[in-house]
């Protein structure tokens, strides 16, 4: 099963904000989510789409 990786409209970024912090969000292209270092959190994008619920997101294993 291959999976698709979208590219995230860099104005997208500029007006979203991590739900918990209200911080800004670093798109990581390689993993596919859009990461807060203020909450250390990764919310996954699925189908082009970011999901930012804080219980969707994955803790940052060590700084990543």
């Amino acid at each position: 099963m291959t999976t698709v990786k979208h590219l995230v409209d860099p104005k997208l970024l500029e007006i979203l904000v991590c739900p918990l912090t209200k911080g800004p969000l670093e798109y990581d292209r390689q993993k596919d989510e859009l990461i807060s270092r203020k909450a250390d959190l990764a919310f996954p994008i699925r189908d082009g789409i970011p999901i930012m619920l804080p219980g969707e997101a994955r803790g940052l294993d060590g700084g990543t």
